[in-house]
């Protein structure tokens, strides 16, 4: 049984509240149980340096974690001066999710950066991120589309993102903090709407896991994607 009384293939309950940063071009408040984010994109009129005079944009991600966040106390990354490698993987892989289902010549010269800031983690924070990101960033282009910035919405596909992992042998969906501390396997998945496999992350903690406990993951986190593909496309109405 797991801590939280899911099934193996259930996932916590998800929310997305659009429009909660006043000034952000786009914004989702992303819940996966009782993990929070908020996410925010903003545009900005150039692109990155190494990018001038290619007529194409860019989209990033900065990512961060609130010091209460978590049960304990932790130390701003500000004031130590430098961004922890858990930091840096984590954004390289919600900008790398976002690029995979964007038409970056459609953006033009311009950068959009959508920062994700978690308020309180439980576990799946990168997964919520994306999945609340590409809400941000779709409310982000539909603002400059209304303003014709742009004239067509350069996004091709939905992105989210799920965890899976094997929890007392058992192949299970979106690890809360509870089981992601002890589970046997953490896997991430990054699955776009279409289903095509944007990353996979999965690394053997307690015990090796098998090519078929992989193919059940797999398989769990596509259902997974699904579901948060389903809420993405009713949170826009």
């Amino acid at each position: 049984m797991r801590p939280s009384k899911r099934a193996p293939y259930e996932m916590r309950q998800v929310s997305f509240e659009r429009g909660v940063a006043r000034y952000a071009e786009g914004s989702c408040l992303v819940k996966f149980g009782n993990t929070h984010v908020l996410c925010a994109a903003s545009l900005e009129d150039k692109p990155p340096p190494w990018l001038r005079g290619q007529g194409r944009g860019w989209v990033t991600a900065e990512y961060s974690m609130l010091p209460r966040a978590t049960h304990t106390r932790t130390r701003r990354e500000s004031s130590a001066g430098k961004l922890t490698g858990r930091t840096q993987e984590i954004q390289r892989l919600i900008g790398r999710s976002l690029r995979a289902v964007t038409n970056l010549p459609g953006l033009g010269e311009r950068q959009i950066v959508v920062d994700c800031d978690v308020i309180q983690a439980d576990g799946g924070t990168r997964t919520a991120s994306i999945t609340g990101a590409w809400l941000a960033l779709r409310d982000c282009l539909e603002w400059m589309r209304g303003r014709s910035i742009i004239k067509e919405n350069p996004l091709r596909d939905h992105v989210a993102a799920v965890s899976c992992g094997i929890f007392n042998a058992t192949p299970v969906l979106d690890l809360d903090y509870a089981e992601d501390s002890i589970a046997e396997t953490d896997a991430n998945f990054v699955v776009t709407g279409a289903g095509g496999l944007v990353e996979i992350q999965a690394t053997a903690e307690a015990a090796v896991f098998s090519q078929d406990e992989l193919a059940a993951m797999l398989s769990l986190a596509q259902k997974g994607v699904a579901e948060l593909v389903s809420l993405q496309k009713a949170a826009l109405g």
